[in-house]
């Protein structure tokens, strides 16, 4: 196939003479900063009123949706019981012993790598451990576990065959080695305490686009790269990173390709750090909110575990499942019978019962009931249990 020319014009970043000397105003990003530290101090904060098992649970939840998302920012669609299974048998717990394919396996390898070893030094072997982890399996692809050789210029296109649109063009695959010990070096001198030591957030999102821009893997560059974010910012709070980074880049894809490719034509990456700073601080929001769940599932089961009988509590196990979104539209009485089994009579008076205790929350009329938990409001738990300054 021949090689696509880029439009008349276009220079990539890393064909010009400053790279990867990238340029930006830190102070613009001070606030962003500022926030992160807030806001990982709060989670602190929160961590106080979760148990040692809850804290892994949760930790285990946003590990299997980041797996999930990450995957399906690239398309690969994954099932998440089977990622759930690869996840705690990696870190030891009892599992269901499903079979597991090699997909939801080597994604699930590589979270738990990153949330075991997040405090380790970047490395090519780690970096090529975790490309040979995400594509476990696959047989189209022929540098696994290795940097790209490959002659033909790594490009990123979409449109026809006959008239294709180059949306980047990485750098040869003769220059990966030297790229690459240069990113690697870079990342780790900027960690906290290094000697090139960048601010969290701007070192994740400097990392993501220097990192992508190299695009030194054959495929599963977006991948790695999204880890090694994450990884940054782990490193940066000094603990496994509870931000949903992964969800929320997927909510608007098209805008996260965009940026990518608005920022690979130049070293000056204030738009890149803007939008990439932001979108951290929104996946910290969403991390927030699985701990204020968690915070709200144990106070409930303190005040109603005792009052209810087996098949409420199986009811209220399923409810909490399906985490902060619950039901959509609520709990229905005829959820109540699949989950149960029970007579349509005897999940009358349960429900009844449930919401006489105050352990569920009547809405609607008719056919259009719908129950739901009675959890707190959101600065109501702020109020009681977090007691970190912000």
């Amino acid at each position: 196939m021949p090689r696509i020319k880029k439009a008349a014009g276009d220079t990539w970043n890393w064909q010009q003479a400053d790279w990867p000397n990238f340029q930006y105003d830190s102070l613009a990003l001070q606030q962003l900063e500022n926030d992160f530290l807030r806001r990982s101090g709060v989670f602190l904060g929160a961590f106080l009123h979760v148990s040692e098992e809850e804290k892994l649970c949760l930790s285990i939840d946003l590990m299997i949706t980041e797996a999930l998302k990450t995957s399906e920012i690239e398309g690969e669609i994954l099932n998440r019981e089977s990622i759930q299974s690869s996840i705690c048998k990696h870190l030891g717990l009892t599992t269901d012993r499903r079979s597991v394919k090699p997909a939801e396996a080597g994604v699930a390898e590589m979270m738990v790598d990153l949330y075991n070893n997040f405090r380790k030094p970047l490395s090519h072997k780690m970096l090529l451990a975790w490309q040979a982890m995400i594509l476990n399996g696959r047989r189209d692809v022929e540098q696994i576990g290795a940097y790209r050789k490959h002659d033909d210029p790594m490009q990123v296109v979409s449109g026809r065959l006959d008239n294709p649109k180059v949306h980047f063009e990485a750098p040869p695959s003769k220059c990966i080695p030297k790229e690459m010990d240069r990113f690697i070096d870079w990342f780790n001198s900027s960690a906290s305490g290094g000697k090139n030591a960048v601010p969290a957030v701007t070192r994740a999102a400097i990392a993501h686009l220097y990192f992508e821009s190299i695009h030194p893997f054959e495929d599963g560059n977006g991948r790695i790269g999204r880890a090694i974010s994450e990884k940054a910012l782990a490193q940066g709070s000094g603990k496994p990173a509870m931000v949903a980074l992964c969800q929320t880049i997927f909510l608007r894809r098209k805008t996260y390709y965009e940026m990518l490719e608005k920022s690979n034509k130049s070293n000056i990456i204030d738009g890149w750090l803007a939008y990439f700073g932001k979108t951290i601080l929104e996946g910290q929001d969403k991390g927030m909110k699985l701990v204020e769940f968690i915070i709200q599932k144990a106070k409930y089961y303190e005040r109603f575990r005792e009052k209810l009988n087996l098949r409420q509590l199986k009811v209220m196990e399923r409810i909490f499942r399906e985490g902060i979104g619950g039901f959509i539209g609520g709990l229905s009485a005829e959820n109540y019978l699949a989950i149960t089994g029970t007579s349509r009579a005897t999940a009358t008076r349960d429900l009844v019962d449930l919401v006489k205790k105050g352990a569920l929350i009547k809405t609607g009329m008719g056919k259009g009931t719908r129950y739901k938990l009675p959890l707190q409001k959101e600065k109501e738990l702020y109020s009681e249990h977090l007691k970190t300054k912000t």
